[in-house]
């Protein structure tokens, strides 16, 4: 059943206890319709049950607070943060994040619960799937990140893009995943984004806003990775699983300089070449902090 958490601090918000239910599953493939147990043995499988559990232990504190319970109570993952205080000399005003992207979920966490101790109106821009975890909504910008056909997905990725660059005119921050998709290993094993989307590349560019580089540091376990190669659905299907064996697990996130809008100036309206100056700049935090 639903439920209106939260609606002191995000009038409208209805937080679902569940991440995914029964019904849901069946939504998607219709042939499930009745076999409870067949459902319910793939999401134990799957730990999409787990993820249900987490999700309705702490949804009653959306937002902010909400990543914060994931990240300090339920994960107990220390972040440890190089160059923090770039975040401190934004306290008012847009500014955009890069990041990449190797956990596939984990990493979003983090992200949210690391600027929003700065800036708790900051969003995230997400695929729809990841916009389910309706307790994180306040920091989510959902998208479909798979460009389908399908109107209704487009039109969930228009009101996306629309309100991206609403949240940034309104001078409140905004986050970027560039890639749109979890990393996936190169041919010397070194986890590395796919090619980072024109369309966020556009807002980007169009904001003249500062930009702030987060690099993560690590990569999920290398089966998870092989199958980013040869299975991706699979591998997404796994993602709850490979999210679970993070707990405990200390994660690095370093932050870089700025890129002012002075500096992005000089690429023009050439989008591509500033995704690419931007890109280097994120993976350069890689080998400037690694331990």
């Amino acid at each position: 059943m639903d439920k209106a958490n939260g609606t002191e601090k995000y009038p409208g918000l209805v937080v679902r206890p569940e991440v995914i239910n029964y019904d849901d599953v069946v939504q998607a493939v219709p042939k499930l319709a009745g076999h409870h147990k067949v459902v319910d043995f793939f999401m134990h499988l799957l730990r999409i049950d787990e993820v249900n559990r987490v999700h309705s232990a702490w949804c009653d504190t959306p937002g902010p607070e909400f990543a914060r319970h994931l990240i300090e109570d339920e994960f107990k993952t220390p972040l440890e943060v190089d160059n923090e205080d770039v975040l401190k000399r934004f306290p008012e005003g847009a500014f955009i994040t890069v990041s990449n992207h190797p956990f596939g979920a984990l990493d979003g966490i983090a992200l949210i619960n690391l600027v929003t101790r700065y800036r708790p109106e900051y969003k995230v821009m997400v695929n729809m799937i990841l916009g389910k975890i309706s307790a994180m909504r306040p920091n989510f910008i959902a998208v479909d990140a798979w460009a389908s056909d399908d109107p209704e997905k487009r039109k969930v990725s228009v009101n996306g893009i629309r309100e991206a660059l609403r949240q940034l005119k309104n001078g409140e921050p905004v986050g970027f995943f560039p890639a749109g998709a979890m990393s996936k290993t190169d041919r010397s094993g070194f986890l590395v984004d796919r090619e980072w989307q024109p369309s966020i590349l556009e807002i980007i560019g169009r904001a003249k806003v500062p930009v702030i580089p987060i690099y993560f540091h690590g990569t999920n376990r290398w089966f998870f990775n092989f199958l980013g190669h040869a299975c991706w659905p699979l591998r997404s299907a796994l993602l709850p699983r490979e999210l679970f064996s993070k707990k405990g697990k200390p994660m690095h996130i370093s932050v870089g300089e700025p890129i002012m809008p002075e500096e992005q100036a000089r690429f023009g309206k050439d989008y591509a070449a500033l995704g690419k100056y931007l890109r280097e700049k994120t993976y350069a935090l890689h080998d400037l902090y690694s331990k």
